[in-house]
């Protein structure tokens, strides 16, 4: 059979080559549509785009003419690396004219009918497909979380359903690719740590694992039944968002009982064996001094979560380091995931 075809949308930005980059070679998808804004419609992709990735750009792409986010489609499904200010109506509209939506972007992570989406812990979230597609008349838009949230999550979902969780606490040491091109000014970030992110990052990670760690059930979603508190740090890294989580357990684990759990941690994806699954979705490492972003971040092509130093703690129950991919498995890589559950459970448009 032939590949599906895709679309990409913010295909010029950050996330978008990420995109392009992960789909160039992909065994089910092929990119054949790529829209931007106005001032990059018309020309062709490798006029249009300013390339920043550490590989060339794809020779099948370089040529394609670029479109605008409100032209008509013909792909099945359209992979969304829009900016948050433009995300929403564009993303809302293209599921209303039947398309797959997979979306990057913050705008409909808490829509009532809208799966947030990490596939090993949450697939059943995709039963809100049926609620949506009811309102839209067919297509739909899926949503993966915030970069910071991905790793997050997958190191909590092993624990909340081996022990249950009552509260976590978590400090981000976040990369700068996170704050896109040209980002944080470089006379900001050398020599420096900055407390703050802006668009709600802290509001994010504290609720967005409680929807993907709830439930979905009689057309409505629960939040998880547990507190979060997160303090966000940027940092001088170009990518990897490391943080660290400390964990209040409903029952009471050794540190060696938690390493059993996370290490073991395994969903759909890899029982599938999905062309972008990572093998071991999560890697604990043993070393005392691991994870860390320059070596780790690429582990299993950037779609495995690193978890190290996982102890007790003496006012929590456990403290753990996380490392993910912030644009590789907590963006671009996510949603490519994503769109392969979708097709493998025949979910398509």
């Amino acid at each position: 059979m032939g590949k599906v075809a895709v679309g990409v949308l913010g295909a010029t930005g950050a996330v978008g080559q990420r995109f392009v980059q992960l789909l160039a070679d992909h065994p089910w998808f092929e990119v054949v549509e790529l829209a931007a804004s106005d001032r990059s419609a018309g020309k062709p992709y490798k006029e249009a785009c300013t390339w920043r990735l550490g590989t060339p750009m794809p020779e099948s792409v370089a040529a394609r003419v670029v479109k605008t986010c409100d032209e008509r489609f013909a792909s099945r499904i359209l992979f969304s690396g829009l900016d948050s200010s433009v995300a929403g109506e564009v993303e809302t509209a293209l599921s209303s004219r039947g398309h797959a939506v997979v979306s990057n972007s913050r705008n409909h992570r808490m829509d009532p009918d809208v799966p947030l989406l990490i596939p090993e812990v949450n697939p059943d979230h995709l039963d809100a497909l049926a609620v949506q597609r009811k309102r839209t008349g067919g297509g739909y838009i899926v949503t993966n979380p915030n970069c910071s949230v991905v790793g997050l999550a997958m190191a909590l979902a092993p624990l909340q359903r081996s022990f249950g969780l009552s509260e976590v606490a978590v400090a981000t040491l976040q990369a700068l690719s996170g704050a896109g091109y040209p980002g944080v000014a470089s006379m900001d970030i050398a020599d420096n740590v900055i407390p703050y992110i802006g668009g709600g990052e802290e509001e994010k990670i504290e609720t967005e694992p409680l929807r993907i760690l709830g439930t979905f059930a009689g057309g409505a979603f629960a939040h998880a039944p547990f507190r979060i508190s997160a303090s966000v740090h940027r940092v001088a890294v170009t990518d990897g968002h490391t943080m660290a989580i400390f964990v209040r357990l409903k029952t009471k684990a050794t540190a060696a009982q938690a390493v059993e759990a996370i290490a073991s941690f395994r969903g759909e994806p890899q029982e599938r064996k999905l062309p972008t699954a990572p093998r071991r979705p999560i890697h604990v490492l043993p070393e005392d001094n691991r994870p860390q972003p320059r070596l780790d971040r690429d582990l299993e092509g950037g779609m495995a979560v690193s978890v190290g130093r996982v102890r007790t703690d003496q006012l929590f129950d456990l403290k753990l380091e996380a490392l993910v991919h912030n644009t590789i498995r907590g963006a671009a890589g996510a949603a490519i995931l994503n769109a392969e559950l979708l097709k493998a459970r025949d979910l398509l448009p």
